[in-house]
């Protein structure tokens, strides 16, 4: 029996490539890729719209991390960039690569994606899609199975390991074709439209951008606090984050580290600010001033300053809120609710 790598992410397109192949009689195991900067999947499964796509097409699947190297990738991509921050070609080809090794490593015939021909301006058009086939490794390897007719045959259907008669010839944006193909094999608990990624969304794009400038060696811990909150970039070059509920606020409190310092408002009902970087008097003072802003009655009495090397309670009187225009001045990207 054929043996094939479907790469899965949860939506409607890799789920039915995965079902369309279990059908053929193909031996199937899906792999996952987390990504810091999914959006796909709502936030209560997290990345967990694959397993449940997974479960529903009766297949193992094996969930990797993108770590530290996909990092790299987004710093210094080697082809261009979308509307956003977005290397989208990198990123599959990144993607693909580990796919690749995984083929190998397991012993598997070829890869499975539910990738459709000219869905995606930037990563599904053809000569993307030749690019990333050829710079992964992948020649003749790529199997997609809605778009399948398009293409030339690849080397599993060449060996006769899938029958190109029953694949087919999708293309274009309109997913009407796809959901009525869901209706016909079966599919009915679709979790998430794939492809989801905040790195196309131009205000988190604009933050990112702004870290690389201030803070070119940035890590993961950086990449999550730019997930939640009001940002920031003081004076000093050190950066404010203030939290928009209490969700958030818990949020900034995990993701502090060593050198920063959390304030909390003791006296009246109000966010949490997260100062990250040299963290002088005056970022102090700015912290603040954006927790009166912020705070219900404009004015603290009361701030607690912590971090995970002091916590003590600092009585500051009268701290006035910053004013609109100089809140908007420092904002980054001035980003707004």
């Amino acid at each position: 029996m054929a043996k094939a790598i479907l790469l899965l992410s949860g939506g409607l397109d890799s789920t039915l490539a995965g079902k369309m192949l279990v059908d053929l009689g193909i031996s199937v195991e899906a792999i996952n890729f987390v990504s810091p900067f999914c959006n796909c999947s709502p936030k209560t499964l997290g990345c967990s719209a694959a397993k449940k796509a997974a479960e529903q097409l009766g297949i193992p699947v094996k969930v990797f991390s993108t770590g530290d190297e996909y990092i790299e990738i987004i710093k210094h991509p080697r082809f261009k960039r979308g509307s956003g921050m977005n290397p989208c070609l990198d990123c599959r080809i990144f993607i693909f690569s580990r796919a690749k090794k995984y083929m190998e490593d397991t012993g598997a015939d070829f890869i499975v994606t539910g990738e459709v021909l000219g869905e995606r301006p930037m990563s599904q058009h053809r000569g993307a899609m030749e690019l990333i086939e050829r710079e992964s490794g992948l020649d003749g390897l790529i199997l997609r199975p809605l778009s399948a007719q398009l293409f030339p045959p690849t080397k599993a259907e060449l060996e006769n390991l899938v029958d190109r008669d029953k694949l087919l010839g999708i293309q274009g944006r309109c997913r009407k074709p796809q959901i009525e193909l869901a209706a016909k094999i079966g599919i009915d608990d679709f979790l998430c439209p794939a492809g989801g990624c905040l790195l196309t969304d131009l205000e988190f794009a604009a933050r990112l951008r702004e870290l690389l400038k201030h803070k070119p060696d940035f890590g993961m811990n950086d990449l999550k606090l730019l997930k939640v909150g009001r940002h920031f970039r003081l004076p000093s070059g050190s950066k404010a984050v203030v939290g928009r509920d209490e969700m958030e606020n818990c949020i900034l409190e995990k993701l502090g580290q060593d050198d920063d310092k959390l304030l909390l408002p003791l006296s009246n009902t109000g966010p949490s600010v997260l100062v990250r970087g040299h963290c002088t008097e005056e970022d102090l003072t700015y912290g603040s001033r954006f927790l009166a802003a912020y705070t219900k009655g404009g004015m603290l009495m009361d701030v607690e300053i912590s971090s995970r090397k002091l916590k003590e309670n600092v009585l500051l009187t009268g701290i006035s809120p910053l004013d609109k225009d100089t809140i908007d001045a420092l904002w980054i990207g001035n980003l707004k609710d």
